[in-house]
């Protein structure tokens, strides 16, 4: 059996932390792009695709989480914050299986997976963010940056129910103005949120089982760092929020290089084209 070496040795061999690496913008690889020039590497093209069946007999669901999380990439991390119905608990886990659906009004799912017993607030096995969510109806999505990951990414803990990971991982709780569970002090950006709607899915191995819910949140306030918001409250400081997204594995990301590309518009490709061929 193939045994890997202790994470603290490999990490020790790869180089340093790069402190002064902020967002910064590049061109694009193509600037001289042509409306209708497709890939800007063709290199790829006598490549083969190889199918996969999700379901193939014997195939596990767990080939198919670890192909997903490393192909739907990069991932946004909804760093969840909850508290009990009883308000003396409070949680904090970071979600992967998170977006933002709309803006009007404002929107975000949340996929919590590996429920095996199922989601009801009162049966075991329920992960204690969604406990809390389905008790409460509230939570608050925090946006995780650089500066605080390595906290962020301890509250992964699989500490039993009533340990607070703002105590193990030495995050700080800050009040929130609508709902009741605590915003990340740390965090550069957060949106109270309270719960739409939930629904479940259940194995297509074993029915029996509901193995993922949905969450759909409704953001009812903002918080933003003073240092990193416009006067408007409409634009985040990239280089202050520096964020982190989720990879395959146990990977992170950092925001280092940007590209901007113009929005294409019909009516200025028409006028530009003698021959048009669309």
């Amino acid at each position: 059996m193939h045994r890997h070496p202790p994470f603290a040795y490999v990490e020790a061999s790869r180089p340093p932390w790069h402190e002064n690496v902020g967002p910064t913008f590049t061109r694009t690889r193509k600037p001289d792009w042509k409306p209708g020039a497709g890939a800007n590497d063709r290199s790829f093209d006598d490549k083969q695709h190889v199918e996969i069946d999700p379901y193939a007999p014997g195939r596990s669901s767990g080939l198919n989480y670890k192909l997903l999380i490393s192909a739907i990439v990069p991932r946004p991390i909804g760093f969840m914050s909850t508290i009990s119905k009883d308000g003396t608990i409070t949680n904090l886990s970071p979600f992967s299986f998170f977006q933002m659906v709309s803006f009007d009004p404002p929107l975000f799912v949340f996929g919590i997976v590996g429920n095996k017993i199922g989601t009801q607030a009162d049966q075991p096995g329920t992960k204690d963010s969604l406990r809390n969510v389905l008790d409460t109806k509230e939570c608050v999505i925090n946006i995780i940056s650089e500066h605080f990951l390595e906290a962020a990414n301890f509250t992964c803990i699989n500490a039993p129910y009533g340990v607070s990971e703002f105590a193990v991982s030495g995050l700080h709780q800050a009040p929130s103005a609508v709902v009741k569970p605590p915003r990340v002090k740390e965090a550069v950006f957060s949106i109270e949120a309270k719960l739409v709607e939930k629904r479940e899915y259940q194995s297509k191995i074993d029915p029996s089982h509901t193995t993922a819910t949905m969450l759909v949140v409704e953001g009812v306030r903002f918080w933003a760092r003073e240092d990193a918001v416009d006067k408007e409250g409409s634009i985040i400081d990239l280089d202050k929020l520096r964020p982190i997204s989720r990879l395959g594995g146990i990977t992170y990301a950092r925001v280092t290089e940007l590209i901007e590309l113009p929005r294409p518009e019909w009516e200025s490709l028409c006028e530009g084209e003698t021959d048009n061929k669309y």
